[in-house]
């Protein structure tokens, strides 16, 4: 049974069905992990666009993730947002709560300790929902002949969906492991998962990843 089977109609899926769509994809043999913006901000309750009910047990998933990505020594990156000085510099973005001009708690813009990032893994600052917009992200998974990317974080609708599309875009395969994603919103969360399984992504469980990246060792 997949996550969004009681939010997906069954003449949506009917339609999904007909032009054969949401078919496994083949995993390459060069992966990488992407973590998109598991920052405070986003994981933690205390934040105006945090979730923790979704937010920590990602976390925990991704930790999970990432000893065996390092294990099997698979390039991983980060991405997280930084605080705007300027109207220019925050964009159209339509939440007030979105890059606050003016005061702000650093500990926002902060990725959570249990999955921080080693010093010799990137780590790109970015504006914009997607990871790859404005970063030199695809640049450096060329340089690792990364063929596959493992897309995690928060939040699924937002800039996880837009690294995925852009990621499918540079005809990277795409996984994303479904335990290791959260939002602030349940629907959002479920009916975003589908639309990526549906044509961009491959969304998996976690345990399958895991023995993906168990047989490309070395």
């Amino acid at each position: 049974m997949a996550i969004w089977d009681d939010i997906i109609p069954p003449e949506d899926l009917k339609m999904f069905s007909k032009a054969k769509m949401g078919g496994k994809s083949s995993y390459g043999k060069k992966p990488a992990i992407i973590v998109v913006d598991m920052t405070y901000g986003f994981v933690d309750d205390a934040f105006p666009k945090g979730n923790s009910e979704m937010g920590w047990p990602a976390v925990h998933s991704v930790a999970r993730l990432l000893e065996k990505g390092r294990e099997i020594g698979a390039p991983i990156f980060y991405s997280k947002g930084a605080h705007a000085r300027t109207a220019t510099e925050r964009g159209r973005w339509k939440s007030e709560k979105t890059f606050d001009i003016g005061s702000f708690d650093p500990k926002e813009y902060e990725i959570v300790p249990e999955i921080a990032p080693r010093e010799d893994e990137v780590v790109v600052t970015k504006t914009f929902p997607s990871a790859f917009f404005g970063t030199s992200l695809a640049s450096m998974l060329v340089f690792h002949n990364v063929d596959t990317v493992i897309v995690t974080g928060l939040v699924t609708s937002g800039c996880v969906r837009a690294t995925v599309v852009d990621a499918f875009s540079y005809n990277f395969i795409v996984v994303v492991p479904e335990e290791c994603v959260g939002d602030r919103g349940t629907v959002s969360h479920k009916v975003s998962l589908f639309d990526m399984h549906m044509k961009y992504a491959d969304v998996a469980p976690l345990a399958e990843v895991i023995e993906y990246l168990n047989s490309n060792r070395g």
